[in-house]
């Protein structure tokens, strides 16, 4: 598990965990899995060999810049590690990168963790925090969430219906209602019922949109007014089938509202993976969640070494 909220990670994931992942990233090891075939054995990469690794991680999504990077820490390490073939070393390379996300995120000991999510219109959000709220309900933990996306009507609704199915309670105001004033008021229902966590919904926004951006800014505002310390987390949840524009999504979500963690949805066999790497490389932030489905256990801690595991493995391997 990534979080000690859920327990501590578990050293081997199950085998319908790595099924999962196994299945969402199909697109991405379909697209690897000859280039790293062919480097079994192989001590140093040629020219030919190079080319071809670097389009094949372009083609991956994990982006020039660190598609690159990638390959020249796969040569430094071929010539440090004598009993390290091309594949070997490649496959470390790509779990170096995802270090910032092999740590558990610890909850302050104070009440309530308040956790802020943050994304574009169609990414999830909404989905993906009724999500972790239910696991974190049956995980005996007091839960309130805040349905802060106000300028959607269904957002609010969606939530309500988790709230429902989870029996949590969902602090909700009227469509176009202050985004800010509903999270106010949740941080009140949560300290007062002793809530071990708030999870907060923001109003879908574009990146690009600076106005809209400030806005978020603003909630934090609000947020901190009632304590200096929240949001304790503010996760970006990103769909993993928009690729390297996800990246731009993430830095300029970073830029405006601190984000400190990433929930990748939609990788569901149609998503190309690789953007995990370019996100953990470039910005450095942990993935907390990966979507792998549609059904209440298909959003799943992200384990790097389940990921890489499920992303390089062979079509036959259970």
């Amino acid at each position: 598990m990534i979080f000690n909220l859920f327990g501590k990670k578990n050293k081997k994931e199950s085998p319908s965990v790595f099924a999962s992942l196994k299945t969402g990233l199909q697109k991405t090891r379909e697209r690897l899995h000859n280039a790293f075939s062919s480097l079994l054995g192989i001590t140093s990469l040629d020219i030919t060999t190079r080319d071809k690794l670097l389009r094949t991680l372009i083609s991956c999504d994990i982006g020039p810049e660190t598609a690159e990077y990638v390959l020249v820490e796969t040569e430094k390490k071929l010539r440090s590690e004598s009993d390290m073939d091309a594949n070997q070393a490649l496959r470390a390379v790509l779990s170096d990168i995802l270090a910032p996300s092999d740590t558990d995120w610890t909850p302050p000991n104070e009440q309530p963790a308040v956790l802020l999510f943050v994304g574009v219109n169609g990414s999830g959000k909404t989905t993906s925090i009724g999500r972790i709220g239910h696991n974190l309900k049956k995980h005996g933990k007091r839960v309130v969430m805040a349905a802060g996306d106000t300028f959607r009507a269904a957002a609010i609704d969606q939530l309500k219906s988790w709230g429902d199915r989870s029996s949590i309670q969902v602090v909700a105001h009227s469509q176009g209602s202050d985004s800010a004033a509903v999270l106010f008021e949740a941080m009140q229902v949560a300290t007062a019922q002793k809530a071990d966590i708030l999870l907060g919904d923001t109003a879908g926004r574009l990146h690009t949109k600076n106005n809209l951006m400030q806005e978020l800014a603003k909630v934090r505002k609000v947020i901190q007014k009632h304590n200096p310390n929240a949001p304790h987390e503010t996760w970006l949840v990103l769909d993993a089938t928009v690729g390297q524009n996800g990246l731009k999504q993430a830095e300029e979500f970073q830029k405006s509202v601190s984000v400190t963690g990433v929930v990748l949805t939609k990788l569901d066999g149609t998503a190309k993976g690789g953007i995990v790497f370019a996100i953990s490389k470039q910005l450095g932030l942990p993935v907390r969640f990966v979507g792998v489905g549609e059904k209440e256990t298909d959003l799943l801690p992200f384990d790097k070494h389940a990921f890489i595991d499920a992303l390089l493995s062979n079509d036959d391997k259970q």
